[in-house]
């Protein structure tokens, strides 16, 4: 059994502005410790996949970046997609690439973007996720155990009756719910938080798009006859583009009945906001986290993030305040998921000097 993985990189992080930008997105910032998310989301893949089987998918204006952080990978593993077509087609892309290198491979489908802490117990399920895709012909995704009614994460419910060992049916997938559902979920017993990761062997997830996407299916076998011609880049491009924009848990995951979860135990975030950033941060006895030339006075529960100018907060709680190179924000810890609206507002308005 040959692994490969493919982690998907080519998004904005728009929740997370002002520090996530076009050029330099959430995945490849230092959020977290000193490395960028996705060094780390590498890193983590040491010791059961080899560099060269391991593929970026990204777009133009990050693959300068992307190539900078991880160059022990091999160039022609960093895929630029000439167009943002979400999910399905990033992954459809990155299945018939790696198809005439090894068309037995097996696929591991990871974001660029979260936090993962319990490496053994990561790299354990990750492997038996791989097995069992390969023996079984399945797709394959990595449920977490919810520790709370959260709001921001989809929720997979499973048939309880393992098929093996940690392994099970599933039976539905849930969009991100409001609070009484998110209770309802997590009080069931049956319901996951949706990790986002998907495990398959390549001839199984093209399959599952011939059935459910043929369109796309289509597009991705005209590309696939095009590659190592002198057209290629041509093809692509002209084709990528008329792709539908649908993500891989809508165009597939929820029509396919070859799919399984596994249960993921170890500690993960999506770090899907800034409010997400303050919750896996250390914090001082206030229920503060800083970061950089920050100074607080009678200030509680807060995230202050100012690098280089000097932020002072006085007499106020529960706020997020990033203070960067060239813009600010200040925002309510409960409406962290609402800055996404600025960043609307900014391409709306034109004001791309701030994206």
């Amino acid at each position: 059994m040959n692994i490969y993985a493919v982690i998907m990189a080519g998004g904005v992080g728009s929740r997370f502005w002002p520090r996530s930008k076009k050029k330099t997105p959430k995945q490849l910032l230092k959020i977290f410790g000193e490395n960028s998310m996705i060094r780390d989301t590498v890193n983590r893949l040491k010791g059961i996949i080899q560099p060269e089987n391991i593929y970026i998918i990204t777009n133009k204006l990050q693959m300068s970046g992307v190539l900078t952080q991880l160059h022990e990978l091999p160039v022609e593993n960093i895929i630029e997609e000439p167009f943002g077509r979400n999910t399905a087609a990033c992954i459809g892309l990155a299945s018939i690439l790696i198809r005439k290198k090894d068309p037995d491979a097996v696929t591991l489908i990871l974001p660029a973007d979260h936090i993962i802490k319990g490496e053994k117990e990561f790299h354990d399920t990750l492997l038996s996720a791989a097995k069992f895709a390969d023996e079984s012909e399945a797709i394959v995704t990595i449920g977490i155990p919810p520790t709370r009614p959260e709001t921001g994460y989809g929720y997979i419910q499973i048939d309880e009756n393992p098929v093996s060992d940690s392994v099970y049916k599933v039976l539905t997938f849930a969009e991100k719910p409001n609070y009484q559902t998110a209770v309802r979920f997590v009080d069931s017993g049956d319901f996951f938080w949706n990790s986002g990761m998907f495990i398959q062997k390549i001839d199984v997830i093209l399959a599952e798009m011939k059935e459910y996407m043929p369109d796309l299916h289509e597009g991705l076998m005209t590309i696939s006859e095009a590659i190592g011609n002198p057209d290629y880049q041509d093809v692509l491009t002209n084709v990528y583009g008329r792709l539908k924009k649908i993500s891989i848990d809508y165009g597939i995951m929820e029509h396919s009945q070859k799919v399984y979860l596994i249960k993921g135990n170890f500690d993960w975030s999506d770090v899907g906001s800034w409010e997400a950033v303050y919750e896996l941060s250390i914090k001082d006895e206030n229920g503060n986290s800083k970061v950089g030339n920050v100074y607080l006075d009678t200030a509680f529960d807060s995230y202050v993030y100012s690098p280089d100018r000097l932020t002072a907060l006085i007499g106020v709680d529960n706020l997020i305040v990033i203070n960067d190179e060239d813009a600010l924000l200040i925002c309510r810890r409960d409406k962290a998921q609402d800055v996404k609206k600025v960043v609307d507002y900014l391409q709306i308005n034109k004001l791309s000097e701030y994206l």
